[in-house]
């Protein structure tokens, strides 16, 4: 017997793998077991295992250390500094409702920075207002002076206020409208840095995750787009009189280990039905493909961070080559890498998309849903 043989004879013998346990509460698998695992910090009862160390967290010394590196994540990348106003694009979603409460106790409560939250309504209707809802609150019983931007009174193409529900019909229908939510997503970005410069705000802080900065590297490096490769980071852009910075306090933190935070810290967030036109989105594909890398592979995700830091000097050297040097839109004056920002390219595909010539083509199947690629 070959060496070949004797190895297909030993595979076929072998056990099946088990796939790893999924979720983030692991500890309490573990425990179920009669494992009783302990927190490595303290001993005492473990709540939570991690997939890197220190692996396992008291509820205690897992917020203290998710907090730590919230700071780091600040500090090391000088995102804010003292007296500066910071604007939050607030969805009332797990992500943004924990960058915002983060702010607000370490930055508003203190006095050494002033917060305020920026709500968009893109008018789809039973999904948005719930979400809503969920951050007045939060931004009511703490203080924090907050204001709603609602599509139907921004968007104005010159034919009459737009129905975003009815814009995301017509796009469904027609795909060479681009997906449901880049489209969408390019009116909500406007529509946040258009308000936080009239609120006179410094800086403009989204909930953008770890996981969302890795799912838009890998798109960027799979769609050929190296001007985006050389926009990304944990902030973007310098403040000028047309564009206010972002910044992403939670580039570096797991939305797993969000999902626990808000759990632990009890901040009320929207978890229902995510965007009904969300099964559009190209980056579900993306974040299937990575969160399977990462359940089999620990640590990818911090890896794909990682060699982009190294590579990000390249793209960004090449900047003015690539096209992704930041301007004004000759049309509407707002932030854009090409002559025209995304917004007056959508509003121009949207009426073209008004004018049927017959030669549209039809979506074909549909795709996974936002609430499908995100593991449990």
């Amino acid at each position: 017997m070959n060496a070949l043989q004797q190895g297909q004879r030993n595979s076929a013998k072998a056990k099946p793998i088990q796939p790893r346990l999924k979720g983030f509460f692991r500890a309490v698998a573990l425990m179920q077991k009669g494992d009783n695992a302990k927190c490595e910090r303290c001993n005492a009862e473990a709540k939570i295992s991690l997939p890197y160390g220190p692996h396992n967290f008291c509820k205690e010394h897992f917020v203290r250390f998710f907090e730590r590196r919230f700071k780091y994540t600040v500090q090391h990348n000088k995102l804010i500094k003292y007296g500066e106003k910071i604007c939050v694009g607030v969805s009332g979603g797990k992500d943004s409702m924990a960058t915002l409460h983060l702010l607000n106790k370490f930055y508003g409560k203190t006095g050494l920075n002033k917060i305020e939250a920026i709500m968009v309504d893109e008018g789809i209707k039973g999904y948005r207002e719930k979400a809503i809802k969920i951050a007045v609150k939060y931004c009511t019983a703490n203080k924090i002076p907050f204001h709603i931007v609602k599509f139907e009174n921004e968007l104005n193409a010159g034919h009459g206020k737009i129905d975003m529900g009815k814009v995301m019909e017509k796009i469904k229908d027609h795909p060479s409208l681009g997906g449901t939510c880049s489209f969408c997503g390019v009116f909500r970005r406007k529509f946040l840095n258009e308000k936080s410069l009239e609120r006179g705000a410094d800086k403009l802080a989204t909930g953008h995750n770890l996981d969302d900065e890795v799912q838009s590297i890998v798109m960027s490096l799979f769609g050929s787009d190296p001007a985006r490769l050389s926009r990304l980071g944990p902030s973007t852009g310098e403040k000028k009189k047309w564009m206010v910075p972002r910044i992403k306090p939670l580039y570096e933190t797991p939305e797993k280990d969000i999902i626990a935070y808000c759990a632990f810290e009890g901040i009320e967030h929207y978890s229902g039905t995510c965007c009904p036109y969300s099964w559009m989105a190209k980056r579900n594909y993306y974040r299937k493909m990575l969160n399977e890398m990462e359940e089999e592979f620990p640590g990818t995700k911090y890896g794909v961070l990682g060699t982009y830091r190294k590579m990000k000097p390249l793209f960004v050297s090449h900047e003015k080559e690539f096209g992704g040097k930041i301007r004004e839109c000759k049309s509407c004056g707002e932030p854009s890498n090409q002559p025209l920002c995304g917004t007056c390219r959508q509003l121009e595909k949207l009426l073209d998309a008004g004018k049927p010539t017959g030669k549209l083509k039809t979506r074909g199947k549909k795709g996974p849903s936002c609430a499908e690629t995100k593991g449990k």
